[in-house]
């Protein structure tokens, strides 16, 4: 009986501990979606005072709609860690320990819980696809969690009240509201076409 139930214990823990793994192809993604919001930083730059428009957050949107919760936070971190080792990979070329001492610091470091919330609220990859949900998610964790990270910061750099920064925030927002759309529409082609497995999971694997 106890080999019997160390051989349905070990079968069972197997596909938990496939999940807890990253596969070469986790690491793959994590190194793609890296790269992409780097190259997302040479599209869009639409200076308004000290912080910039541009299309990374596009990036961090896609990899939350995309990679779930893991894989997400590893391709934000991994993107941020190269940017603080001295890569210029932000918008305008910045890179290093100087964009922590920015007035755009805290929407920054904010992507990384903007990405987590998007990957906790977007629809899973064995899931239909939910327009609502997607939606739901990148106006969440893209806009309001990243804004409520970053507006404080940017407040406290310039000097200004909480409330200005409020105000400021409305030219960013049309911008980032179209943002969520594409992320929601490339999110939802691609769940149809080539859905991504769950990070551990090989295809086929359940």
């Amino acid at each position: 009986m106890s080999n019997k139930s160390a051989v349905s214990s070990s079968a069972t823990e197997t596909p938990a501990n496939q999940r807890r793994t990253l596969l070469p192809r986790d690491l793959a993604l994590i190194a793609l979606f890296a790269a992409l919001i780097a190259a997302l930083g040479l599209f869009g730059i639409i200076p308004i005072g000290p912080v910039a428009i541009t299309a990374q957050t596009l990036g961090v949107m896609l990899a939350g709609t995309l990679l779930g919760p893991r894989r997400a936070v590893f391709a934000v971190l991994a993107f941020i860690a190269l940017t603080l080792a001295g890569l210029p990979l932000l918008s305008g070329g910045r890179g290093g320990l100087a964009p922590l001492f920015s007035p755009s610091a805290g929407f920054l470091l904010g992507w990384l819980p903007g990405v987590a919330v998007i990957a906790w609220l977007a629809p899973r990859p064995t899931a239909r696809y939910s327009l609502v949900r997607a939606a739901l998610a990148n106006i969440v964790g893209g806009i309001l969690v990243i804004y409520a990270c970053g507006l404080p910061v940017a407040a406290w750099r310039l000097g200004s009240g909480l409330g200005a920064s409020l105000l400021a925030a409305v030219e960013f927002l049309p911008g980032d509201l179209i943002k969520a759309a594409v992320a929601v529409l490339i999110g939802r082609s691609i769940a149809r076409a080539y859905p991504i497995p769950p990070a551990g999971l090989r295809r086929g694997e359940h």
